[in-house]
């Protein structure tokens, strides 16, 4: 049987990230980054998501919460170490990629004693050229470059999401709506498989909420958010047959 957890929601550095180095353009001026394909998220089952993302997601992958603070995830795959949706470096055309996989090897880490936070690039991701005219370069003139910037623009508006999102999953667990969960599923040729650490919204109590915060969550997207991440739970059927023609 082989087991997929949330546990790796909680490890110390965040998915993927091996070497992180906030981005100077004293020590930086000269780096340059090369072309690179999804071949790093080959081997994780799942991905964090944001809020702004259920839509598109809920469409491709079950929406499950994940890790002690319960944060919302993609599931890419019923076996640790293997997405069902990248091979050879390409992500599988028409399945939504999300931004947490789309804004590598570039992350915000938090500034030391402060609210702030800093654009760093993963060193360990393969793609950063610190001599050389090969790929595009990190700062033009001392300034960030046009792709630096843009990188910037993204982790600016991913944090911000994930700020939201997890006012969302505190007014879930205010009301005691995340439940734990286990899934045992069995292949027709035998494999069997077991996803569990994670949780889902109970129906039950959901339905059971008050007036009061039914219309102020109505008001705050939160009402929508849950509906997609329960209509999400259909995808683990496709999820099951992607997995079953997986050898």
């Amino acid at each position: 049987m082989t087991t997929t957890t949330s546990e790796a929601a909680d490890r110390p550095l965040p998915l993927f990230y091996r070497k992180p180095v906030v981005l100077r353009s004293t020590v930086h001026g000269a780096w340059r980054l090369k072309d690179g394909d999804f071949g790093f998220a080959a081997e994780t089952a799942f991905v964090p998501i944001v809020g702004g993302e259920f839509v598109e997601t809920s469409r491709c992958y079950p929406v499950l919460f994940a890790g002690t603070a319960r944060m919302p995830v993609a599931v890419l795959g019923l076996a640790d170490g293997i997405n069902l949706f990248v091979e050879n470096g390409r992500w599988a055309e028409g399945q939504y990629v999300p931004a947490y996989v789309r804004r590598y090897p570039f992350g915000f880490v938090e500034i030391p004693d402060s609210d702030r936070f800093a654009l760093a690039i993963d060193v360990a991701a393969g793609r950063v050229v610190e001599q050389g005219d090969e790929g595009a370069p990190l700062f033009e003139n001392g300034e960030p470059s046009a792709l630096t910037r843009q990188a910037l623009q993204f982790c600016e508006a991913y944090q911000g999401e994930f700020r939201a999102t997890k006012a969302f999953v505190d007014a879930l667990r205010e009301k005691d709506l995340i439940v734990e969960q286990r899934a045992d599923v069995t292949l027709p040729d035998g494999r069997k498989y077991a996803l569990n650490g994670f949780g889902i919204v109970d129906e039950t109590r959901f339905r059971e909420l008050d007036d009061a915060t039914i219309v102020d969550w109505h008001r705050k997207g939160f009402l929508s958010l849950i509906t997609l991440h329960l209509a999400s739970l259909a995808r683990m059927g496709a999820l099951m047959e992607r997995q079953g023609r997986r050898k």
